[in-house]
């Protein structure tokens, strides 16, 4: 099933029964499971920039380096968890069991292009299946993964200093 598409042509943000499945990692991560997911989700805790409540996010870690974590905004820059991050850059997430202190860092288009480019190889299923989600046209080469990375916005989360990293 194509997902239905916002007139930026982004897919629009999951409703109903497919919400309630794409935040069940949230629980999952609530009752101590978020081993499970290995390194590559991470749980984001970040601030409503409207209402101030704590809000919850899981989401897939594109990039990652000592004590840095670089996250995707696939349904575009008008995601929550990305529009709160801009107004409240600093914020905790959990890996695994661990928590981490981190100050948001958002990539320019160019670097987004860079980290698509090297994602894509390393997990060339999943870099298709994304880019096709997001409407984002590739050929399998690293020229189209890197221009659909243009388009696509990246944030890195940087570990405060002092903390013990990963």
């Amino acid at each position: 099933m194509t997902p239905r598409r916002t007139t930026e042509g982004r897919p629009r943000l999951p409703s109903g029964w497919r919400r309630r499945l794409a935040r069940l990692p949230i629980g999952l991560y609530r009752v101590g499971l978020g081993p499970l997911f290995g390194k590559r989700l991470l749980l984001l805790h970040h601030k409503g920039r409207t209402s101030g409540l704590d809000r919850k996010a899981v989401l897939e870690v594109v990039a990652r380096e000592r004590g840095s974590w670089t996250l995707a905004a696939g349904f575009g820059p008008e995601s929550a968890w990305y529009r709160n991050l801009r107004h409240t850059p600093r914020t905790t997430i959990q890996s695994g069991r661990r928590y981490y202190a981190v100050t948001a860092h958002f990539l320019t288009p160019e670097e987004g292009g860079e980290i698509m480019a090297r994602y894509a190889p390393a997990h060339p299923r999943v870099a298709r299946r994304l880019c096709a989600f997001m409407g984002l046209d590739v050929d399998g080469s690293e020229e189209s993964f890197r221009r659909a990375g243009r388009q696509i916005p990246f944030v890195r989360l940087d570990a405060a200093a002092g903390q013990r990293l990963p």
